[in-house]
């Protein structure tokens, strides 16, 4: 009798073709993945900034002004026995301060930070202030 000899395993073809396709599918994670951190740090920068808006409101609307610039990050804006925020944010990669200026005598203010996602669709027209390879994005008083 005859015994038929069945072989078990994968060719190298097929291995190929499967190291191939995981390859494929790596890159396209990798790529969407590597800008994930920018436009995550940059919604953070825009939840910050309105954060930020909603507190000078509510100073101005109990003190009839807006406090005078410059806001700096990590400490409180305090009004007269009020504390409007305890802890005003700082930018989430360099640690540092958003661009806070008075505007119109004292009337207003502009509010900047600087995105690192190109592809933002609420990007400033202009850049403003932040360095190459950045976009501002800035709120003004309502």
């Amino acid at each position: 009798m005859k015994k038929l000899f069945t072989k078990k395993g994968f060719t190298l073809i097929e291995l190929l073709l499967v190291l191939a396709i995981i390859g494929v599918l790596t890159s396209f994670l990798v790529a969407n993945l590597i800008g994930a951190k920018a436009r995550a740090r940059d919604a953070q920068r825009k939840s910050d900034l309105q954060q930020i808006r909603a507190a000078l409101e509510l100073y101005r609307a109990d003190l009839n002004s807006y406090p005078p610039a410059p806001l700096t990050c990590g400490s409180a804006l305090l009004g007269n026995s009020a504390t409007y925020m305890t802890k005003v944010p700082c930018d989430p990669l360099s640690k540092s301060s958003y661009s806070y200026t008075l505007t119109g005598g004292g009337t207003g203010y502009s509010l900047v930070a600087c995105l690192e996602n190109s592809n933002d669709t609420q990007k400033d027209t202009t850049n403003t202030g932040c360095p190459a390879g950045n976009f501002s994005y800035t709120l003004i008083n309502p």
